[in-house]
Order: C-alpha cells, then sequence, then structure tokens
C-alpha cells in the first residue's frame, strides 16, 4: 500500500473505524465466572430430538459422520470412537491471509492461499482408553441430542456401562469432553493435543498446550486440562495420562490474537492466547462436571427452546431407525412421510445456528466445522448467496440474536472494504468499474476473509446484497439500536450505487422509450456474460434505497440523501417477463443467455428473500414470469440451490413442489453425489468427491418455516404452503414475523385453529389465513389470541 493510502485509511478508521468495528463482536477475551446452576436441567431422552447412530464415525468421514459442536467461537467434530476418540477443532477467526489489495493484471483480487488466505483447523484432540477397542464393548449407540446441545456416545464392557458427553460452553468458553461410568467400571488411558503447523506440545502435571503464529502474524494457542476422579492423571512426555478414574474430564480452549477491530488491522498486540487459553482451560476444570454441563445446558436452552415444532407423530418402525438409515427409507419411500425426520431437519438447522454463531465471526462457507487446512474455496465468505442463506434461518426459527454476528462483521470490515473500493475499484483495467468515473461508499469482491479482504472477482451488487440480510434482521426486530449500527454499512452501499448507476434508453411494449438508470457492467452470479442492468443488481439497488428511506425517517437523519435516492429509484430499470421463454428476465433482453437450470436463481432475488414481487401485489403475468422461470430451473440441483427453490415455490404457495424440494435437500448422500450426510451435514458434489456447506441446512431449514407462515411488514399469513404430509395436524411455537412480532401456530386438517400473535417491537399487522383476515395492534410486549375463522 502506498504511504498516502495507509495515511488515508488510518484517517478514515480514526474517524470511523473506531465507533464501529467493536460494535459487539466479542475477541478471545477473558471472561467472568458464569452463573452456574445446581443441576442440569436436561430433556429427558426419551422427549429429546436426537440424531443417533449405532457405531463412531470413521476418521476419514469424521466430515461427514463427525458429530459438531460449538459455542459461536470455537467449534469441533468428534468421532466417539471409545478406544480412539478424534476431535477436530476450530476457531473461527484461525485464518491465514490478510487485506488481499494488489490487484491481478485484469483488475481483479487474487483468490488463493496465501493472500486472501484460508480458514483451518487449529488442533486436533485425541483421547484413547486402553481396553476399549470394538471387540471389547457393546451396545454402542452415539446421538446429538438437539434438545440440549450435547453430543453423547454409551456403551457396555462387561457389567459397566460408560458414557461420554462433548460440548462446548458459551458460558466458560472451553470444549468438555466427561468420560462417566457405572457399575464399576474405570478409565486409563492418554489425552494428546496437536497443532496443524508443526507446533511443539508440551504438557506439564494435568495440562498440555502449544502455541504459534501463523506467516501473516496471527498468534494462536491452545490449552487442556485433564481432572481425573478415583485415581491418578500426570503428564507423561507431550501427553496426558490417566490411570484407574471413575471419571474423567478434559477441558480445552483454543484461540487467537483477532479482534474485529480494522484499526488494529485486526490483531490486539494485548492479547496473549496461550496465558487464556490455560486460564480459561483451568478455571473450567476447577468445576465439577455436572456442574460445567448445568451451566452449558442452561445457556443452550435459553435459545432453543424458543422455538418448537410438531409436525406430526412417526411410526414406531421409524423411530426404531438409526438417523443414517432413516433418511435412507425416507428417500426410498418417498410416499409415506416421516414428520418428525422431517421436523429434526429444521432443528438441527437451529442447533447448528446457535452453535455456530453467537457473538464472534459469522459462519462461513462451511460454519465452524472443517477437517483439514484446505477448505474448498478456503471456507471463506461467498457474498452472493452462500453467506446471505446463512442467516434466513435465524430470525424466523427465534434465534435473532445469533443474526448479530453478520452485522458486526460487515461492521468491522467497513473501514477497509470502503479503503480499498476507493483505491481499486475504478482501475482501469477492472470490468467492473464505474465507467462513470465516480466512486463512493464500499464494494467486495464475490468472496471475503475476515481481514477486509476480498478475492476472485469484484462484485458490486454484494454490498446491496449483504444490505438485504442487515436489513432483514432489523424487520424482525424493529430495533432502534441494531439500526443505528448497521446504518453506516447500508449509507455507504448506497453511496456506491449513487455513483455507479448509468443512464440508458429503453423501449417499452407499446413503442414509447424512455430514460432508465441501470447498473454497470456486472455478472449475473455465476453464469452468462457480462452485461448491463442484470436483474439481481437492479432488484437489489431498489431495495436498497427503500431501506435508505425507512432508516432516514426512523433515524431523523440524512433526509436529502434519501430523497435523492427515492429520485433514483424512480427511475430504475425493473425486469419484463422474457416473450420468448416466458420467464422473468435474468438480463435486459428476452433471450436466455445463460444455464437453463442454473444452480443460482439470481433473477429472483426480488421475489425471494425481497418482496418487491409478491403472490398478493403483483400482476398475474409477472407471476407467471417468476413460476415459468422456477419450472424452468428445474426441481434438482445442489442442496443450497434445493433450499432456494423451495423457499420460492413456497411463495408462491405451491406447497407440494416446495415440499418435494425440502425432501430433495433431505436424501442421503451417495456416490459423491449432493445431499444429507450421515451427520445431517450438507455435501456439495464436487464429483469425485463432495464438501461439507452450511447453507443447505439453514436454507432447508427455513424452507420448512416458509411454508408455515409467510410475513413481512405489516401481514403475517399463516399455513401459506402446507404440504399434505403435515396437514393433519401440527404445532409450531415462536416463529418470528418480520414487522416485529412472534407467532404460536395450531393447525388440524389443514387449517389453521389457533394463533397467539406476540410483538416485539411491532405495533400492527394483518393476519391472513386464507381468505379470513383481522387487523391487530398491540405495544411491544403485548400479544393477542386469534381463532381463524371466527
Amino acid at each position: 500500500m502506498l504511504e498516502s493510502s495507509r495515511r488515508d485509511f488510518l484517517r478514515f478508521t480514526g474517524a470511523a473505524g473506531a465507533g464501529l468495528a467493536l460494535a459487539g463482536a466479542r475477541p478471545f477475551a477473558a471472561h467472568a465466572a458464569p452463573a452456574r446452576p445446581a443441576d442440569p436441567a436436561l430433556v429427558p431422552e426419551t422427549e429429546a430430538t436426537t440424531l443417533w447412530y449405532r457405531t463412531p464415525a470413521r476418521e476419514d468421514q469424521v466430515i461427514r459422520e463427525g458429530l459438531p459442536v460449538g459455542n459461536g467461537r470455537l467449534g469441533a467434530l468428534a468421532t466417539a470412537d471409545p478406544a480412539d476418540d478424534a476431535i477436530y477443532l476450530t476457531d473461527g477467526s484461525f485464518w491465514t491471509g490478510g487485506r488481499n489489495d494488489t490487484l491481478t493484471g485484469d483488475g481483479q483480487l487474487p483468490y488463493d492461499s496465501t493472500g486472501f488466505g484460508s480458514f483451518g483447523v487449529l488442533a486436533q484432540v485425541r483421547v484413547a482408553l486402553a481396553g476399549h477397542g470394538p471387540g471389547a464393548y457393546a451396545d454402542y449407540r452415539r446421538r446429538l441430542d438437539l434438545s440440549n446441545g450435547v453430543a453423547a456416545a454409551s456403551y457396555r464392557i462387561g457389567t459397566a456401562r460408560y458414557r461420554r458427553e462433548l460440548y462446548v460452553s458459551h458460558p466458560d468458553d472451553v470444549l468438555v469432553l466427561r468420560l462417566t461410568q457405572s457399575g464399576g467400571g474405570s478409565h486409563t488411558g492418554t489425552v494428546t493435543l496437536a497443532g496443524t503447523h508443526g507446533e511443539s506440545t508440551a504438557a506439564s502435571g494435568e495440562q498440555a498446550s502449544f502455541t504459534g503464529t501463523l506467516a501473516n502474524g496471527l498468534r494462536y494457542a491452545a490449552a487442556l486440562t485433564v481432572v481425573g476422579i478415583g485415581g491418578r492423571v500426570r503428564a507423561d512426555g507431550g501427553k496426558v495420562t490417566f490411570t484407574g478414574c471413575r471419571e474423567v474430564v478434559v477441558v480445552v480452549c483454543a484461540g487467537t490474537d483477532y479482534t474485529p477491530d480494522a484499526a488494529k488491522d485486526f490483531r490486539d498486540p494485548a492479547t496473549d492466547p496461550l496465558a487464556l487459553a490455560r486460564a480459561k482451560a483451568v478455571a473450567a476444570a476447577r468445576v465439577p462436571g455436572a456442574r460445567l454441563l448445568a451451566t452449558h445446558v442452561a445457556d443452550y436452552r435459553r435459545l432453543y427452546d424458543r422455538m418448537s415444532i410438531d409436525l406430526g407423530a412417526s411410526s414406531p418402525v421409524q423411530r426404531s431407525l438409526d438417523s443414517w438409515s432413516r433418511l435412507a427409507v425416507r428417500y426410498t419411500d418417498p410416499t409415506t412421510p416421516d414428520p418428525e425426520l422431517e421436523a429434526a431437519y429444521l432443528q438441527f438447522g437451529r442447533y447448528l445456528t446457535i452453535t455456530g454463531s453467537r457473538d464472534g465471526l459469522p459462519m462461513n462457507l462451511q460454519g465452524l466445522w472443517i477437517h483439514n487446512n484446505t477448505p474448498d474455496w478456503y471456507a471463506d465468505y461467498h457474498t452472493d448467496i452462500n453467506v446471505q442463506m446463512n442467516y434466513w434461518l435465524a430470525d424466523p426459527a427465534g434465534l435473532g440474536e445469533c443474526a448479530d454476528a453478520l452485522a458486526d462483521y460487515c461492521v468491522s470490515q467497513l473501514p477497509v472494504w470502503t479503503d480499498v473500493t476507493r483505491r481499486l475499484f475504478n482501475d482501469p483495467s477492472n470490468r467492473f468499474r464505474n465507467s462513470s468515473g465516480r466512486i463512493a461508499g464500499w464494494a467486495i469482491a464475490f468472496s471475503t476473509n475476515i481481514y477486509g479482504g476480498s478475492g476472485w472477482v469484484w462484485h458490486p451488487s454484494g454490498n446491496a446484497w449483504l444490505c438485504n440480510s442487515l436489513w432483514r434482521h432489523y424487520e424482525y426486530s424493529q430495533d432502534r439500536a441494531y439500526l443505528e449500527k448497521i446504518y453506516p454499512v447500508l449509507k455507504g452501499a448506497a453511496e456506491f450505487w449513487q455513483a455507479r448507476l448509468i443512464s440508458t434508453t429503453v423501449t417499452d411494449p407499446d413503442g414509447t422509450s424512455r430514460e432508465v438508470l441501470v447498473d454497470d457492467t456486472a455478472w449475473s452470479p455465476e453464469h452468462g456474460p457480462d452485461a448491463k442492468g442484470i436483474t439481481y443488481a437492479q432488484e437489489l439497488a431498489w431495495d436498497l434505497f427503500q431501506q435508505i428511506q425507512i432508516a432516514s425517517v426512523r433515524l431523523g437523519r440524512d433526509a436529502e440523501f434519501a430523497a435523492a435516492l427515492q429520485e433514483l429509484r424512480s427511475r430504475l430499470y425493473l425486469p419484463r417477463v422474457s416473450p420468448k421463454t416466458g420467464w422473468l428476465e435474468e438480463w435486459m433482453t428476452p433471450d436466455n443467455l445463460g444455464e437453463t437450470t442454473h444452480r443460482h436463481l439470481s433473477p429472483l432475488i426480488g421475489f425471494y428473500p425481497g418482496d418487491r414481487i409478491a403472490a398478493d401485489t403483483s400482476p398475474a403475468a409477472l407471476l407467471d414470469g417468476v413460476r415459468n422461470l422456477l419450472v424452468a430451473r428445474g426441481m434438482d440441483s445442489y442442496g443450497w440451490a434445493c433450499a432456494w427453490r423451495s423457499l420460492c415455490w413456497a411463495r408462491l404457495k405451491d406447497a407440494e413442489r416446495a415440499y418435494q424440494l425440502y425432501l430433495t435437500v433431505l436424501r442421503p448422500s451417495m456416490n459423491n453425489g449432493n445431499g444429507t450426510s450421515a451427520n445431517f451435514f450438507d455435501m456439495y458434489s464436487q464429483g469425485s468427491y463432495t464438501i461439507f456447506q452450511i447453507d443447505a441446512n439453514l436454507g432447508g431449514a427455513t424452507a420448512a418455516l416458509e411454508m408455515l407462515l409467510y410475513s413481512r411488514p405489516g401481514v403475517i399469513e399463516l399455513l401459506p404452503a402446507l404440504p399434505g404430509a403435515w396437514a393433519a395436524k401440527g404445532s409450531v411455537t415462536g416463529v418470528g414475523a418480520r414487522g416485529g412480532f412472534e407467532v404460536d401456530l395450531t393447525w388440524r386438517d389443514g387449517k389453521a385453529t389457533r394463533a397467539v400473535v406476540r410483538s416485539v417491537g411491532g405495533t400492527s399487522t394483518e393476519v391472513r389465513s386464507g381468505t379470513w383476515r383481522r387487523r391487530v395492534t398491540m405495544r411491544p410486549g403485548e400479544s393477542v389470541t386469534l381463532t381463524p375463522g371466527r
């Protein structure tokens, strides 16, 4: 970076970054001792929603079979092998790379593991037990308890029963593995801690640890403490051994010196990762295992219990199947619904949201769960659907606070995004530059990292796409403080579009010519030619300008700026239905310039997640264009693409197509195909192998809720696309509704029988059920109970 540019950047971050970057995300830091319930308030195993298996996960298949745990900062995948349990530990900030602000020859930004960087595995923990090999134990059962937030395994050796439970505690900020037994058994074995970059592990007493520094300067560390009851624990070389213990608790902590502050170049020199990791592990290890579990479960259930869902009862035969077999049977017997399985998939998406997104960095392509240091696409933040889809679920699923991570990320990155845009976006070699020569605000590329860096190619619409997600959270919460926080992000994106739009002449069907505003040269993700005025960009700009108008009024600021944007919005070209294809046009042409069945639904962004096109307000011809495009795209694709299709069909109130696509997301991934793996991770086919992408897990779960409730500010519609498989009887509680509400709903024989609408900030909305309408008005905190049809 030129020195003058560096000074400009520091001046900008000093003025804006200091107030923005630390707006909510919590770096690795000391914390106060949490409140501790006396006993775990566990949902009984007979009532809990669980995924379960008859065998341990194979380590070479840990990404497909390992059970995920996390607290939003730390994540782990474990095999739960009694003899040799392998745990892959991540920290959301363990990234190589950096600002990545040197252009390639074509004016784009590099996309590699060095400059752009990659997410990686921070540590591996192994727990080996003597005498617990495959021939020694029986009655093995492994499960992920979604109701309590715990991964567990149990088995029998002789008359002794053994149990292990694994979770990552948000209050204690540590991973806990607890080994217990009943019937006279004991535990003898070893715990090893290893880094993934050649670090040396030191062990002393009951502890082991390592520390290191990546090439980009990021400092990191991991530490563990082992506590044994009724036996002996001691260091032995680079590992910790335990002998003859009735119970063993392994506490692991890890972290980096990353801080969400651009003015500090995203590093905090005052942070000592090794000291912090050791202190947190030691502090937690002083607490009895049952109290640690009670602390974790109370925190987890505070979020999980906000929403419940009942789609009907499954059969005893279905319940008797392990989760992998159950997926396979549901797929091979498509005429027999398995409502409890289908509800569990939704709850698994909520589990991933709670464990993957709290008050740290947002979920990337793989959330917190990877198994090597070479993840596809570097496990980055893909800004043309994937990171956005990651956050479609949070608010409707009663987990609004989990969406703050994305907002805090955007706020923290804003100073660098703004600086890099001003210096580099209008480079003469960038084919996506603003041909007007004007530049303002901020832009990003299709991929972003955690250091303000972008990679791959410029994505001019990416800023408005991110703003769409940030605004969505505001629509659910109606939280003024949150709106204040994100407003600089919205305004900077709008300033970019104010400078970018260009004028062109179009001829209307009646032969009239008129001047309109269109986006400059861009790429409709991720296919077709570069073109001006792509539908994706036009819809996002229209949406962004509307957001500024509303925010301006509610915050009482920038009235002239908002008015100027409204004038631009009134002149935006909006897409037509092609007379050739009958589809909503993706480009400013009636011709199809891309792949008919392409995975992306970019031209439908104004239909979902947008509302400019809506089933109850738009002309029939426009809705036909949406429907025809969906038909052409087809009913099969990657998981996230099927989830998006399902959401669109739900908005068209085509319940059976929406449901069929939901089931397609749930199909088992076989022979490196798309679908759901044994641990319920969605697998993305790369031909000869598959990779995990978390977006489909979250987008698919969102589609299930969209079938049950549609909302936009001013409208709540009950059961807009209820499929026949769920119609007999059901209920859902705690579903978020845009406009500042949440809803409890019951139904029978396909009709809503009761609805409770609570205000979390909204004051008025219309509730609909079929032809029934009721306007409700209330103050925040109040609720109203409705009987649709009366």
